[in-house]
Parts: C-alpha cells; structure tokens; sequence
C-alpha cells in the first residue's frame, strides 16, 4: 500500500454514512450494476459545499440513475429545487424510480435528451451546478454553462483527473483516450484562465473543479 493510499483510508475512517435508506439503495444499485457514481470523497466535499452555499437552483448534468440527484437534494434546504439532465435511455428510466422512492420527485426535474441541446433551451439561471457527464464534452458545454451560471454562482465539475490519464503524456495513454485527453486538457486550461472565474483544481475523488462566477 502506497503512502497516498494509507492517507486516503486514514481519511476515510473518519467518514459517516448520513445518507438515507433509499439513498443508499441506490448506492448499492450502482455498485452491483457497475453504474458510475461519485465517490466517497467526493460526496463529503459536494455535501460542504452545498452546506455553505445553500443554493436555490440547481442544475446536474449527467444523471446517471439519480444518486448524486438525491444526495443533493438530501443536503440541501427543502426549498432547493434540481434539473438534471440524462440521455441514455435505460438510465432515465432507473432514475424516474428512484426519483420516486427517495420521495424527491416534486423536487428533482429530470430532462431527457442530450444535454447540448437541452441546455441552449433553458432560460433560468442557477446559483449551483454539477458537471458529471461525458467527460470530453465539459468543454462544448461549457459557453452554456457560463450562461446558466448566476454571479456568485458555483461551479463543480467531477473526474477531471481521469484515473490519473490527464496528467500523462498523450503518448503514455491509449489511442482512444487522445480526445478525451485533450478536451479535459482544454476544459482545466479554459476554467483556469477564463476571467469571470476563480478555480481551485483539487484531487478529490477522481479529481474535481471548484469554480466560483465572479
């Protein structure tokens, strides 16, 4: 066991499982189903930062079958409402049903379709949003993004790090992951160097953004 891996067990020690019953029914669907969720790290920051900010509106993009949907909506005033966006058939049908057992329907609206047509139709603004969908399509996203995101607004983007692939060389990776590894490449660059934002680059998870509008 490499020494980064002892912190991060040392970490998550420490950890507490505060999510409810069907929260984490959903949980142990992804894992037995292989569907990816956010990881154990990057819950306990999400869950902070939505502590502090409190945000009104809220926009996921990527659903995936409604985990992080929920633990939003679990961490957040009642008043919080939530659009997430998903286009992959049998996965909006999974999270219609557990949109409904964790009793979070009324609060979570989920849009079908793909989310580059999706978010050119919407028209209000949120104070918080949450990119975890195709990673290399964070950057073709992001104009839209800007546009949706209200000053003071917060932006978290999850797995910019890609199992460690972004930090490689492309040469070090494989052939079908050179796009992907350039987009992610382009959407750390942009986050990073677009004036309206202030970003932190952090290894959470599998590597997260936090960027606030100014």
């Amino acid at each position: 066991m490499t020494d980064r891996e002892r912190i991060t067990d040392f970490i998550s020690s420490f950890g507490t499982d505060k999510g409810s019953d069907a929260l984490k029914k959903i949980e142990r669907e992804a894992e037995e189903n292989r569907v990816p969720i956010i990881r154990k790290p990057t819950q306990e920051l999400l869950r902070i930062l939505l502590k502090m900010k409190k945000p009104e509106r809220i926009l996921e993009v990527g659903t995936a079958i409604g985990f992080s949907s929920v633990f939003m909506a679990e961490n957040t005033p009642d008043e919080t409402v939530i659009t997430t966006i998903e286009n992959y058939p049998p996965r909006i049908e999974r999270a219609k049903e557990n949109l409904v057992l964790a009793g979070m329907q009324n609060r979570i609206t989920l849009l079908e379709g793909d989310a580059a047509v999706i978010l050119k139709e919407l028209k209000e603004s949120f104070d918080f949003i949450f990119m975890d969908a195709a990673k290399g399509q964070y950057i073709h996203f992001f104009p839209e993004i800007m546009r949706l995101l209200k000053p003071e607004g917060v932006l978290v983007s999850d797995n910019v790090l890609q199992d460690g692939d972004i930090y490689e060389s492309r040469y070090g990776i494989r052939r079908r992951n050179h796009t992907i590894h350039s987009r992610m490449r382009e959407y750390l660059y942009v986050l990073t160097h677009t004036g309206e934002l202030d970003t932190v680059i952090l290894e959470t998870g599998d590597g997260m953004t936090v960027s606030v509008k100014q």
